[in-house]
């Protein structure tokens, strides 16, 4: 496949997960995009130059129009072939209650997990058109969408659900095209966002709630992103896949 993969907040987590294993699926060109951990980014970009595919290092804020932008303008500039979007920045704030839903707060989780994720498509949707080679795109949502997050992050759970929506929409709007899109809702999963929320030891706390009694890992969740984004998938858009354990 001389397809491209690009990758949206790829420097951990989900994103580094998912690009990490993207050569092992058959991709050959990987973007690795980072907001801020340029240091993560490169641990992730060679690990996937190991695996023998080629990386593109991007710093970007999806929150500026403009530098999304420019990312896609270089993008643009490489030779054409197949996209994928694995739509994943995304952050949490410090968990709360309503009262802590700050106007500032909640503006600068939707800036980057929506506002920030829909430009991303809407780029890729323009350079999947540009080549004429196809493509797919795969929106990270979560569990959060259908549980609500109360006394942690209903705000972030609130950005998800507004991801669900727009996954079923593009769907709609883009199949006569043969281009799919689809979501992933990840559960409890092993990365550092739960750190980045306040809350370091959540999984300690409620890692074994599930039904099947444990956590998921990052390349778990990669593993159904990669597979929805290949052809092996080829009948599947307007999906919402659940990757939560049971939960």
């Amino acid at each position: 496949m001389t397809g491209l993969l690009i990758v949206t907040g790829a420097s951990a987590g989900i994103g580094a997960a998912t690009a990490r294993n993207a050569a092992f699926n058959g991709w050959s060109r990987i973007v690795v995009h980072y907001g801020q951990d340029k240091t993560g980014a490169e641990d992730t970009a060679a690990v996937v130059e190991s695996m023998g595919a080629q990386a593109y290092l991007f710093q970007a804020d999806v929150t500026k129009p403009k530098a999304v932008a420019r990312m896609f303008v270089k993008l643009a500039e490489m030779k054409p072939g197949r996209v994928g979007l694995l739509n994943n920045a995304g952050i949490v704030s410090p968990t709360g209650s309503i009262m802590d839903l700050t106007p500032e707060r909640v503006e600068k989780v939707f800036a980057v997990n929506c506002f920030g994720a829909i430009e991303v498509a809407r780029q890729t949707v323009g350079l999947i058109r540009d080549w004429r080679k196809g493509g797919a795109i795969v929106n990270i949502s979560s569990a959060a969408a259908r549980l609500g997050a109360p006394d942690m992050y209903i705000d972030y759970a609130a950005t998800k659900g507004a991801i669900d929506t727009f996954t079923l929409g593009l769907a709609d709007e883009l199949a006569p095209e043969g281009i799919r899109v689809n979501g992933i809702r990840p559960g409890i999963i092993e990365t550092g966002i739960h750190a980045k929320g306040g809350v370091p030891d959540r999984l300690e706390k409620i890692g074994k709630s599930p039904p099947m009694g444990r956590p998921g890992t990052a390349d778990e969740i990669a593993e159904a992103a990669l597979w929805l984004l290949s052809e092996r998938a080829s009948y599947v858009t307007r999906s919402i896949l659940d990757v939560t354990g049971g939960r």
